[in-house]
C-alpha cells in the first residue's frame, strides 16, 4: 500500500517526535486519511501520534477546528491562513502537542487560474517550536498530488523537529 520510503520517513518522523517528547495531531483535507493510514500502519505510532481529522468540507472544518467562516470566505479553504487555524484547531483536541495540516486541490476538477490543481497549503504548529506555513505547486494526477502532500507534511515535521 505505501512504498518503503514513505514508510520510512513515517518512522523516522515518530523517531524525532519521540526524541522530542511531542506527540502529533494531524488535520487533512484534500489528503483524506492518507497521511493518519501512513501513520497508524507504522509500528509503534501510538506513542506519538494522538490523532487525524479529516475535514474535507468548509462546514467540517468550521465544526471540527473552529476555522472561523470569515476566513474561509476570505482567504478560501485553500490558504495558507485556513492551513494554519485547522493546524491550531486540531491542536486543541486530545493529548497532542504538535500538528500538521493540509489543505489544497487534487483534481482533476476544483483549480482556478489563482489556485490550479496541485495548489496544496500546509501548516505546522506546536507550543514548543515556530508555527510555519507553506504554498506548493504539486504535479500529477490526484493520487501523485496526494502522495506528493503526504511527503510534504513528514518532511515539513522533521524540519521543525530537526
Amino acid at each position: 500500500m505505501f512504498s518503503p520510503e514513505l514508510k520510512a520517513l513515517s518512522k523516522n518522523v515518530g523517531e524525532l517526535l519521540i526524541a522530542k517528547k511531542q506527540v502529533l495531531t494531524l488535520a487533512e483535507s484534500c489528503t483524506g486519511g492518507l497521511i493518519s493510514a501512513l501513520i497508524t500502519n507504522t509500528v509503534g505510532s501510538s506513542v506519538w501520534f494522538d490523532s487525524g481529522l479529516v475535514t474535507y468540507s468548509n462546514q467540517a472544518k468550521e465544526d471540527l477546528l473552529n476555522v472561523p467562516k470569515a476566513s474561509l470566505t476570505k482567504y478560501g479553504a485553500v490558504s495558507e491562513q485556513v492551513a494554519m487555524e485547522m493546524a491550531i484547531g486540531a491542536l486543541q483536541q486530545g493529548r497532542a502537542t504538535i500538528a500538521a495540516s493540509v489543505t489544497g486541490i487534487a483534481g482533476p476538477d476544483g483549480g482556478t487560474p489563482l489556485k490550479p490543481v496541485g495548489t496544496v497549503c500546509f501548516a505546522w504548529t506546536s507550543d514548543d517550536f515556530p508555527s510555519i506555513s507553506k504554498t506548493f505547486l504539486f504535479q500529477g494526477n490526484r493520487e501523485q498530488i496526494r502522495e506528493q502532500s503526504t511527503i510534504a507534511v513528514l518532511i515539513g515535521l522533521k524540519d521543525l523537529l530537526s
